[in-house]
């Protein structure tokens, strides 16, 4: 199922993959993938329980733009939303120059 949103889009996806291995998946691509820092990809359990970073050993998701946790700067909206636009920018830029 594929939803648009106001803040974004959004699939959810079904998988016979265990949940850990579908954890381990999805933060490699969130990882490794020149682009991948710009998905929130979730694993969700059965009864609508997302899957933690930690449950593989990951640390929590790190800021764009410095090494805080991610988390921390969006409740602190510690940049400015120009800045992390400029960032994406740069990102996506960069990706689409080595096409």
């Amino acid at each position: 199922m594929e939803r648009v949103l106001p803040t974004g889009f959004e699939a959810y996806l079904l998988t016979s993959t265990s949940l850990l291995e579908s954890k381990r998946k999805v933060c490699e691509i969130e990882e490794q993938h020149p682009l991948g820092r710009l998905f929130d990809i979730d694993v969700i359990d059965r009864d609508g329980n997302p899957v933690a970073r930690a449950a593989i050993g990951k640390p929590e998701r790190r800021c764009l733009l410095c090494d805080n946790e991610a988390r921390y700067c969006m409740r602190a909206h510690s940049h400015t939303t120009e800045e992390l636009l400029n960032h994406i920018k740069e990102l996506i830029d960069s990706y689409v120059q080595r096409l």
